[in-house]
């Protein structure tokens, strides 16, 4: 890790979010902070990446978010523009202690798409309200958040990147069904999966 991502880290940790930091890493578009923390416009409740090219808002119409797990437990839906879920894993996505390093990769591996938060804190050796207090500290949203926005995120990604049909998608994903799938996707993105393919994805099948 380069000596600068370093700074990056100990700013995130230790001023926690600095409003005059993070506004400055925004207003310059900073690419070194991406996906360090993400940016809230209050007024239309999206959140974008510090790298995203819409036109900047003023910074009282602004806040800032630990990841894009906290900002979507806040009520901001996802920038279609800069995709948050593109953003490259922050060292504080990635957890600072080993239980939450842990924790968050059986979330990776599905542990909380079928299972409870209670069963994933059992194979971590921790109780769940301590782990869940774990993760508000260091990650700002819940592990079942995490674990939809991670979920959202896998979906989006192969929406953007494959062929798959809307189907296949939804249970690689980790969606019970198709249903839940596009009731999660019209929650965050005002459109469904079929809708969102159609005007961005034009290439790919549906």
């Amino acid at each position: 890790m380069a000596s600068v991502d370093v700074t990056i880290v100990i700013l995130y940790f230790y001023l926690m979010l600095d409003f005059n930091i993070c506004d400055k890493a925004r207003l310059d578009r900073d690419a070194r902070y991406d996906g360090v923390f993400f940016v809230g416009v209050k007024t239309s409740k999206i959140y974008c990446r510090t790298i995203c090219p819409v036109r900047q808002p003023l910074p009282k119409n602004v806040t800032y978010f630990q990841t894009a797990s906290a900002a979507e437990a806040d009520g901001y839906r996802p920038c279609l523009r800069c995709r948050p879920e593109a953003a490259p894993f922050s060292p504080a996505w990635n957890g600072t202690l080993t239980t939450v390093n842990r924790a968050i990769q059986l979330i990776e591996d599905g542990a909380l798409d079928n299972g409870s938060v209670e069963a994933l804190a059992e194979r971590l050796g921790v109780g769940s309200r301590h782990l869940s207090r774990l993760f508000k500290k260091h990650l700002g949203a819940s592990p079942i958040q995490v674990a939809r926005t991670k979920r959202l995120q896998k979906a989006k990604r192969l929406l953007d990147n494959s062929e798959l049909k809307i189907s296949s998608i939804a249970f690689k994903s980790g969606y019970g069904s198709i249903r839940q799938f596009n009731d999660c996707f019209l929650e965050k993105y005002r459109q469904s999966p079929s809708q969102y393919r159609k005007k961005y994805c034009k290439s790919c099948a549906s």
